[in-house]
């Protein structure tokens, strides 16, 4: 049988899981190579390589504004900061993580087109620009 999530319920999933109901913080990752649908096979930058590490984000109203319309954004900046060195390569998505390293993957954002992150120049999410759905 065929069927669907109504609006009502992809807003209480997504206002739960970015308001501190599944985390208190999220953790997100950048990708060089994006993992499969079982959370294996990715490339993440390496932490602690050129400047880089996971980006710590507070699951509250703040960072994650009230979920309308099945559809999430940020409300504050994803500032990752300032690649050092070689830049950290062309990233092709994000990985959602429960951890600052190892941890648990809930949710992969694939870039379109993939972007470069290059040495000297800081890569950040402005606000309204990282956003996901549940519908």
């Amino acid at each position: 049988m065929a069927g669907f999530k109504t609006t009502y319920y992809s807003n209480l999933i997504l206002n739960t899981e970015y308001s501190g109901g599944v985390v208190a913080t999220w953790y997100f990752a950048l990708f060089t190579v994006l993992p499969g649908v079982d959370g294996l096979g990715g490339t993440e930058v390496t932490i602690g390589s050129n400047g880089y590490a996971r980006l710590a984000v507070t699951a509250n109203t703040t960072n994650f504004p009230a979920i309308v319309s099945a559809l999430m954004s940020n409300g504050t900046v994803f500032n990752f900061g300032t690649p050092t060195g070689p830049g950290w390569g062309m990233i092709v998505g994000v990985g959602q993580y429960d951890a600052s390293s190892g941890g648990n993957l809930y949710r992969v954002y694939a870039e379109g087109p993939p972007i470069v992150a290059a040495a000297g120049i800081p890569f950040a999410y402005p606000i309204g620009t990282f956003t996901t759905s549940e519908s």
